[in-house]
C-alpha cells in the first residue's frame, strides 16, 4: 500500500477545485481525497477523510477562509496551504492567515502560457510536501474584541537603545518568514541600524506585508523602490518583482532593485542581497537566515563571512521549515545558531 500524502483541497470554484485536484494527482506521492466548495462541506470532510493537508481558498461564501482557518487551528491544528488571489485584500487576508498559523500560501493560477502551469503545479506541490513535514506553529487567539488575525497594540518592551553603530542587517526568509521576521523586528528598537530583507513572496504580497510590520514595529518598514537612501532606524524589504541589492553612490549607501533572471529559483533572491552585502558592505555587515524551504542565501552568506561579517542562522528547532538556514550551516556560512526568540537580542550585541 502506497503512503501518499492525502489532500483536501477547499474552494468555492468548481474549476478551481478540478484544476488544483488535477495538478496534485499528478504528483505521485500525492493524492486528493476530497474536494469541497465551502467551509462547512470542509469540516465533514475533515472528520471523514482525516486528510494530512489541507488547501484553503482565502476568500469563500457563508464562512470565509479566515474564520474558518482561525477554527480549524483551535480545533484541529494541521497543515494548511492558503490559495490566493493576486489583490491587495487577497494579500492583506492571507497575511492574516499566516499570523493565524496557516504553514504557506500560493496565488491562484492564471493561465498565461504552459509553462507558467506546469511551474505552478511543481510549486504548489514542493508547498504541500513541505507543509506535510512541518513544525506547525502553536495557534494563539485573537485578543477579545479584536478581528481574527489583528494585533494588539505593540507594547514598548524592554529594547535598548541602540547607540550610533555603523553596522547594516542583512536579512534573508521564506516559507515561515512572515511570522519570523515579524518576531525578530518587533525585538528590535526604533534607532537600529538599517535592515534590509529579501522574504520569498509573490509581488502582490509584499506591500501589505511591509505596510503590516510597519503598523507593529518600532522602526519604519517600508517596500523599497530603488535608490532610498540606507539610513537607520528604517526597515527596507524587496518588492516581489525584483531582486534587491545595496550599492554606493555619490550621496552613500542606496538600495538597487534589479529585474536581472531568478537566482535559485528566486526573485527576489537572498543570494543576490547577501553578494552585495559582502562585496560592499564587508565587515560591517551582519547576516541572518530564518526558516524557509531551498538554499538560497547559502552561498551569498559564505562570501559574507569570509569577508568578516558576522552571521546567525535560526536553529532546527524553531523553523517551520529547516532549510535555508541548514544548508548555510552545512556549508560553515552560520557563525551562530539559535532559537528564533534570541536572534535579535544576539543581532543587537553585534552591532553594537
Amino acid at each position: 500500500m502506497t503512503n501518499k500524502t492525502r489532500v483536501l483541497v477547499v474552494d468555492d470554484s468548481a474549476l478551481m477545485r478540478g484544476l488544483l485536484t488535477e495538478m496534485i494527482n499528478m504528483a505521485t506521492d500525492m493524492e486528493v481525497v476530497g474536494a469541497a466548495a465551502d467551509a462547512a462541506m470542509a469540516r465533514e470532510m475533515i472528520k471523514s477523510l482525516d486528510p494530512d493537508v489541507l488547501t484553503l481558498d482565502v476568500q469563500m461564501p457563508k464562512m470565509d477562509g479566515i474564520e474558518f482557518l482561525e477554527r480549524l487551528m483551535r480545533l484541529r491544528p494541521m497543515p494548511v496551504v492558503m490559495v490566493s488571489a493576486y489583490t491587495q485584500s487577497g494579500s492583506e487576508t492571507t497575511m492574516k492567515a499566516l499570523e493565524l498559523g496557516a504553514f504557506d500560501f500560493i496565488g491562484k493560477p492564471r493561465a498565461d502560457g504552459i509553462n507558467s502551469m506546469e511551474e505552478y503545479a511543481e510549486e504548489l506541490v514542493d508547498k504541500l510536501r513541505a507543509a506535510k513535514s512541518a513544525r506547525l506553529r502553536k495557534f494563539v487567539s485573537p485578543p477579545a474584541g479584536s478581528a481574527a488575525g489583528a494585533h494588539p497594540p505593540l507594547t514598548p518592551r524592554s529594547l535598548p537603545v541602540m547607540g550610533a553603530s555603523n553596522k547594516i542587517i542583512f536579512l534573508g526568509a521564506s516559507t515561515g518568514g512572515t511570522e519570523a521576521i515579524k518576531e525578530f523586528l518587533t525585538g528590535i528598537p526604533e534607532n537600529s541600524p538599517p535592515i534590509l530583507i529579501v522574504q520569498h513572496m509573490p509581488e502582490a504580497f509584499t506591500a501589505s506585508f511591509a505596510k503590516r510590520l510597519d503598523s507593529l514595529c518600532a522602526s519604519r518598514v517600508i517596500e523599497a523602490k530603488g535608490g532610498e537612501k540606507v539610513e537607520s532606524g528604517t526597515v527596507y524589504v524587496a518588492p516581489g518583482h525584483s531582486h534587491m541589492q545595496i550599492r554606493r553612490s555619490s550621496s552613500g549607501l542606496v538600495t538597487e532593485l534589479l529585474s536581472t533572471p531568478p537566482v535559485n529559483r528566486h526573485r527576489p533572491s537572498v543570494d543576490v542581497l547577501f553578494d552585495s552585502a559582502a562585496t560592499v558592505v564587508g565587515k560591517l555587515a551582519i547576516a541572518v537566515m530564518l526558516t524557509g524551504m531551498g538554499k538560497d542565501g547559502a552561498q551569498g552568506m559564505l562570501r559574507m563571512r569570509q569577508l568578516g561579517a558576522r552571521t546567525f542562522g535560526q536553529d532546527e528547532a524553531s523553523c517551520v521549515v529547516y532549510g535555508m538556514p541548514r544548508e548555510a550551516f552545512l556549508i560553515g556560512a552560520v557563525e551562530e545558531q539559535c532559537p528564533l526568540e534570541e536572534i535579535a537580542r544576539k543581532v543587537l550585541q553585534a552591532a553594537r
